[in-house]
């Protein structure tokens, strides 16, 4: 193979990488622009993804309620601890998509 043709392969394929990377993107731009991302318009496995990638995020989940839900404890505030996280999604009305940062204060168990 000659070295044109190399290097026309090597651009090929670097320009299809950057396309596909752009055409995957694509629903996560429609979620970010609609403002807050509602969990209802997602499947709760689209809503599980969307957290996974980002971390921590501020979900809507029905009419004007929404909270901040985070991927795993690193993305609290050294002194909180997680709680599980269940939201309703557009395919179930239980769906786990992560945890919630919260003061542990001296109610532990919510018992009180």
């Amino acid at each position: 193979m000659s070295a044109d043709r190399r290097t026309h392969s090597i651009l090929f394929a670097a320009s299809l990488v950057g396309v596909l990377g752009a055409l995957a993107a694509v629903p996560d731009v429609a979620l970010a622009q609609q403002g807050r991302p509602s969990t209802l318009a997602m499947t709760c496995g689209q809503a599980r993804n969307y957290l996974a990638a980002r971390g921590a995020a501020v979900l809507g989940t029905g009419g004007y309620t929404y909270d901040r839900f985070v991927r795993d404890r690193s993305f609290c505030e050294p002194t909180e601890i997680t709680r599980n996280a269940v939201v309703p999604a557009r395919d179930t009305p239980e769906c786990f998509v992560g945890y919630r940062c919260i003061e542990p204060g001296r109610n532990w168990f919510d018992d009180e």
